[in-house]
């Protein structure tokens, strides 16, 4: 398991009228976890051959994208890129409706490879347990490691993750929003 630090970022709080919100990484601190989550990835697995990085629709997909571009400049070769929708493998769908949100493309058969599996926030586990689920579909990897930007603690299952952008201590009724811009938390205020 590989453990993940990154820089102290000052939070740059800015008030909205339902939450206050405070930037916890800005885009360049995105870019350079992009970079140190590829060097790990590529340090784990002794380079890329047989890893295939597989996006969560949708927040991870955009990051996956990130990490294999890095991937790509630092081996000269970029592995394959999935992305997965999860959302018929949640086992919360009696309690909401669910639909597919997006769709799934698996590049090549993941009998055998040593699977990245790429999300933006962890959470509560659900999510990523889903995917473990989803990917049994398109073959039986050797292996499922997991990459996140930000790990905000508050777990319901034992899933942990192998590389972290930045672990951010969070509130249940606080919401984590991730993207390539940033990370910003919002949070709501008394009023």
């Amino acid at each position: 398991m590989a453990t993940s630090r990154t820089s102290r970022v000052d939070p740059e709080p800015t008030t909205g009228t339902d939450s206050d919100r405070v930037q916890v990484l800005r885009s360049d601190d995105v870019s350079r976890a992009v970079t140190r989550i590829a060097h790990e990835i590529i340090e784990r697995n002794r380079g890329v051959e047989g890893v295939v990085v597989v996006g969560l629709q949708r927040g991870g997909v955009w990051l996956a994208e990130m990490i294999v571009a890095a991937i790509s400049r630092i081996e000269g070769t970029p592995p394959p890129l999935g992305r997965l929708d999860v959302s018929l493998f949640r086992d919360d769908i009696s309690l909401r409706p669910v639909t597919p949100v997006a769709v799934t493309e698996i590049p090549v058969d993941l009998a055998g490879a040593r699977v990245v599996l790429v999300d933006d926030v962890l959470f509560t586990g659900r999510t990523v347990r889903a995917a473990l689920d989803a990917l049994n579909q398109y073959g039986r990897p050797s292996q499922v490691q997991l990459a996140v930007m930000i790990d905000r603690g508050h777990r319901e299952l034992p899933i942990r993750p192998d590389f972290v952008g930045k672990n951010i201590p969070t509130s249940v009724d606080e919401q984590v929003v991730v993207g390539p811009d940033g990370v910003t938390l919002h949070r709501r205020s008394a009023s």
